[in-house]
């Protein structure tokens, strides 16, 4: 399973699910490899945090970039059972090649005007990468979504409408265990005191896009 979690916006939370994910599946004995395709290298940069707390991450974590991230992935997907592929929030060419060797997209938008009309953006481009990933799914996930009020089901109904992309109804709250999890080195399955909100949330989006 080759997930890339990636949007043409910044700011949406991509790094933080991306790791929280590739701990999920590395926790349930999965080998798992963890591809960092920003040149930011927030993922390296969490890995090595993750490493100094608990002396190993629990995955294999690399940093790759543009057309490395189709020839590379390709060579090391085999060794793993999951390869998650973390990629900057612009429309660049590593996230373009990462859309070319992906089994799914996670698209994690926040329930925001600037966020929602990037997804038309992202749209064409998964169209675009099916020309040649004719099988890649796209997913879209409200992160960081508010506790009440009317703005997530208004981006709910907006995302629905998207075609080409499939809508997950299962909204990621606006958490302080993610951010705390993450300055540890943690994922919020790990961190204690467990959030289990936060937890149940994660683990429904695993269930929904590692199928």
């Amino acid at each position: 399973m080759i997930l890339v979690v990636g949007n043409t916006k910044g700011g949406v939370g991509k790094t933080t699910l991306a790791v929280n994910l590739a701990i999920a599946r590395a926790l349930v004995g999965q080998d798992v490899l963890l591809v960092d395709g920003d040149e930011q290298g927030t993922a390296i940069g969490f890995t090595e945090l993750r490493t100094e707390q608990l002396g190993k991450p629990g995955y294999t974590a690399v940093s790759l970039h543009g057309a490395a991230i189709r020839t590379q992935t390709r060579q090391l997907a085999p060794k793993y059972a999951d390869v998650v592929i973390d990629v900057g929030g612009r429309d660049t060419g590593s996230l373009r090649a990462a859309l070319t060797v992906a089994n799914t997209l996670l698209i994690p938008l926040q329930p925001r005007s600037f966020d929602l009309w990037a997804i038309d953006n992202i749209a064409a481009l998964v169209k675009e990468a099916r020309e040649i990933n004719d099988q890649l799914r796209a997913v879209a996930v409200l992160n960081a979504a508010d506790a009440q009020g009317s703005d997530n089901d208004a981006a709910a109904q907006h995302l629905s409408e998207v075609e080409g992309i499939e809508y997950l109804p299962m909204p990621i709250g606006r958490r302080k265990a993610f951010p705390n999890a993450a300055s540890a080195g943690r994922s919020v399955i790990e961190q204690m005191p467990r959030d289990q909100k936060a937890v149940q949330e994660l683990a429904a989006i695993v269930a929904a896009v590692f199928v």
